[in-house]
């Protein structure tokens, strides 16, 4: 089946043109409140209403981020919606089960703004929480930058690294705060060299692996633009898995439909002869078929093996639509 890429960016451009729906804001909180106990676990996604499960609602994000209710509004909403939305929100927290559960804040991230303004709602904003995520710790980043500094949707595929990892030596291309790179040295890896041209980033993957009490002799960072950079690269090679996690667009660095080829026509020369490619994308517009004909374009030698799933609060109406990550061996 061929990749129908109008499809998917009819589909996206209609999520973005939802009106958001007031009367819809009680399921929201419900919804939140459903999972808010003592034994939360450190970061979650608690509402993922990008999954377009809840109409009326698809503009609004809620984490857990170390004891903080952290929400994203991605469209403006009318004045009454956000009257309502600091309502129920106030309500919540003079209930019982919010302060069973232990949280701290709430704060409010406007994603349809340049410079993404936080409010807070409720409490105090730690902006630099340390989280746990299955025994691993990673430091966030709340309130500066649109990403503070680990996906969510992103659990499985660390995990997947951390339990496939043993003995091998691992390339973490778009490494950003080093997810991978932490779930890999956890798992065994012998090395790990991860690549991003943001070097901000990188300083925050390292302490991440600081946090996590990991051998940094084990770990290489490069600062490096990805398409300039091939001979350092494949100097450090070659390498049993090649994680690649790119940001769907990214302006005047990536362009996901153009420069993603131009990665695994790579492949040939950086991974081992029983190597294995973990290739994710997280954009609405593609679906899986565009990474495995691509792929089978690219890098023939390399079969798809399986779509690894997603964490269930996740969700999507159109599972095309969200985080795809694939296993090439």
């Amino acid at each position: 089946m061929k990749m129908n890429l109008t499809k998917h960016t009819t589909d996206f451009y209609k999520q973005n043109q939802t009106d958001m729906d007031y009367n819809q804001l009680k399921t929201f909180i419900r919804h939140i409140e459903s999972q808010l106990t003592p034994q939360l676990v450190s970061v979650k996604r608690l509402f993922h209403g990008r999954g377009r499960r809840w109409p009326g609602l698809e503009q609004l994000t809620a984490d857990w981020l170390g004891e903080q209710l952290v929400i994203c509004l991605f469209k403006q909403p009318e004045p009454i919606f956000m009257e309502r939305l600091i309502s129920e929100l106030v309500s919540l927290t003079e209930g019982e089960i919010w302060h069973a559960s232990g949280a701290k804040c709430i704060a409010l991230q406007h994603r349809y703004r340049q410079h993404q303004q936080m409010d807070v709602i409720w409490g105090n904003l730690e902006e630099n929480p340390v989280v746990d995520e299955s025994g691993l710790k990673f430091q966030l980043d709340i309130g500066k930058n649109q990403n503070f500094g680990l996906f969510l949707d992103m659990s499985q595929g660390r995990e997947w690294v951390r339990q496939n990892v043993s003995g091998q030596r691992v390339l973490n291309l778009f490494a950003y705060t080093c997810g991978f790179s932490v779930a890999a040295i956890a798992g065994g890896a012998k090395h790990v060299v991860n690549v991003d041209m943001a070097k901000a980033s990188l300083s925050k993957g390292r302490e991440n692996h600081k946090l996590n009490q990991h051998d940094l002799n084990r770990v290489q960072f490069m600062g490096h633009d990805i398409f300039k950079s091939w001979g350092k690269i494949r100097k450090s090679g070659p390498y049993d898995l090649i994680i690649i996690d790119p940001p769907s667009f990214q302006k005047g660095s990536f362009a996901l439909t153009r420069d993603y080829r131009k990665i695994l026509r790579r492949m040939n020369e950086l991974l081992t002869e029983k190597g294995s490619v973990l290739a994710c994308v997280n954009s609405p517009e593609v679906d899986c078929d565009f990474l495995i004909e691509t792929m089978r374009d690219e890098a023939p030698f390399l079969n798809f093996q399986q779509r690894l799933e997603n964490p269930p609060e996740f969700e999507d109406l159109n599972p095309q639509a969200s985080l795809k990550a694939l296993i090439f061996r």
